[in-house]
């Protein structure tokens, strides 16, 4: 088993990196921090006979180092009840991708992978950040890919999420299941 994780927030060190960090003691990943990239929005010619056009940015790229994986960890902050813009952004993406020329098989090789959630706010995230779940629940119905579970944490400022015992204690939880399943 080999993971990725895909970070979809813009605060280095910010909460939902650190408790990612949690769930990935002592595990070998790849980490994609989309901030570090340049992703243009999408420009939807799903239906134009000519298809998609290259956008000249690096969503290629950030694919082409997803897609080896067998494991995706979608880490975002939560945003006005929902993933943070720039994880969004890359999603949706992926719908140049289910009719590019350039990944064929791209559904394909989405629906053999499992896919968790990891995700931190401040205001009441565990019932305020259940439509985001719900998204991403949908999003990996979809592309055919395992929704294997999610954690949600509470955080606001900087740090604020190692006081949330529960999310932490179920980032060693997860930990301890990616570590059984690799």
């Amino acid at each position: 088993m080999s993971v990725v994780v895909i970070f979809g927030g813009t605060r280095p060190q910010g909460n939902t990196e650190i408790l990612t960090e949690k769930a990935l003691t002592n595990i070998t990943a790849e980490r994609i921090y989309l901030g570090d990239f340049h992703i243009e929005s999408i420009l939807d010619k799903r239906h134009d006979a000519a298809g998609f056009h290259d956008r000249n940015d690096d969503y290629n790229s950030i694919l082409d180092r997803i897609l080896p994986h067998d494991t995706i960890i979608f880490a975002t902050p939560i945003y006005w009840y929902s993933m943070s813009g720039i994880m969004k952004n890359f999603i949706d993406r992926w719908s140049q991708s289910l009719r590019d020329a350039d990944y064929p098989d791209f559904k394909q090789k989405m629906s053999a992978k499992k896919g968790y959630v990891i995700a931190v706010g401040g205001d009441a995230p565990h019932i305020k950040g259940l439509p985001m779940i719900q998204q991403f629940q949908f999003i990996f119905s979809f592309i055919g890919m395992e929704f294997a579970g999610y954690i949600l944490g509470i955080g606001n400022k900087p740090g604020d999420i190692m006081a949330d015992q529960k999310a932490i204690y179920a980032a060693g939880e997860l930990n301890q299941l990616l570590k059984t399943i690799g």
